[in-house]
């Protein structure tokens, strides 16, 4: 941080319950981005652009969803140094997500545990919030994050994402498809053959009248999971190029607890995030890289705690990284250590 190394304000929010921490700090990020305090936590943007489905990104490194579901903090994140930002899950309506208590951290494996369950204020909000940020206008990329709602039946969730995808896509560079979240009932399921391809069908089905109606092209990606063995990701490989899908996302949370057993809290339900995913997710990026061939955009996220967890990423076969647990543990000059190692 600029003005403040980040174990002082670390050592005050790590005494706090994690979700009550979450939002001061969040709150904080949003009263204060695109003001002279922003200085307090911002960096330089390292200038590496690459250019992935037809956007340039001004440097590989972003924040992942999840941390932002709302989009309130959109230029208060960008602040950091990210060359793109994403945010959500975004739902159609407002939920309140799962019953607290829902975050926990695991300090001695730099981990947390969420079950938070797509907890947002709704599509409209949301849009509210994605059309007052200036972060687009100052170049950098941002990814708009889409979901389903926990009420709706997983047969008709489709119409939750077709809902979404209209809404966000003339504010966004790219939209995310989350099908892989631990903590919304039988979500991870669409990741399955035959439910995929029929979601990712009418999706492009969808996105094909609205580059007609809008006039441009807002590429696709999709994000899934950790807890996938080979052949799953084959398959899913298959089916994103089938549908025409511009981008993978991996991975999200993990429901796996063997590199934390032991520790307090590693029992709670929800998805483990930070250092024990590291690996995990590198072996589906490096799966998903022999399966999709050297052209495919890829994005790795998953427990990058470092620059030289960020250049795994990187020798695994991503194109790009995206980090949120480590910017809790280690806070802003993680972006810009990652974004140079990275350039």
């Amino acid at each position: 941080m600029a003005l403040l190394p980040y174990a002082l304000p670390r050592s005050v929010l790590f005494n706090l319950d994690p979700e009550v921490a979450h939002e001061l700090t969040m709150s904080a990020l949003a009263r204060f981005q695109n003001t002279p305090l922003a200085c307090v936590w911002g960096n330089e943007r390292i200038s590496d652009p690459v250019t992935l489905a037809g956007v340039t990104f001004p440097n590989r490194i972003g924040m992942a969803a999840g941390l932002d579901k709302n989009g309130r903090c959109i230029d208060g994140l960008g602040a950091m140094g990210f060359g793109f930002v994403e945010v959500g899950t975004v739902t159609p309506k407002a939920q309140p997500g799962n019953p607290k208590p829902r975050m926990f951290r695991l300090p001695e494996a730099n981990a947390l545990i969420n079950r938070l369950g797509f907890n947002n204020e709704g599509l409209d909000a949301f849009l509210a919030n994605v059309k007052r940020a200036k972060f687009r206008q100052t170049g950098g990329v941002l990814g708009l994050n889409i979901g389903k709602n926990a009420v709706t039946p997983i047969e008709n969730a489709v119409d939750d994402y077709l809902i979404c995808l209209e809404g966000v896509y003339p504010h966004a560079d790219y939209v995310t498809v989350n099908i892989s979240s631990p903590n919304t009932k039988n979500l991870r399921a669409l990741q399955s053959d035959e439910a995929l391809d029929a979601l990712l069908g009418q999706l492009q089905e969808r996105r094909q009248q609205l580059i007609t109606r809008h006039g441009r092209t807002v590429p696709m990606f999709v994000k899934i999971a950790p807890d996938l063995d080979e052949t799953q990701v084959g398959v899913i490989a298959a089916t994103l190029q089938k549908n025409g899908i511009d981008g993978v996302i991996a991975t999200n949370t993990t429901i796996s607890r063997e590199a934390v057993k032991g520790l307090k809290h590693a029992e709670e339900a929800g998805g483990l995030s930070g250092a024990p995913v590291l690996e995990a997710s590198n072996q589906v990026i490096r799966q998903l890289r022999a399966a999709l061939g050297p052209r495919f955009p890829i994005i790795g996220v998953g427990g990058v705690m470092s620059a030289a967890d960020a250049r795994s990423k990187r020798d695994a076969g991503a194109d790009l990284v995206q980090i949120y647990t480590g910017l809790i543990y280690q806070g802003p000059g993680l972006v810009k250590d990652c974004a140079q190692a990275l350039k």
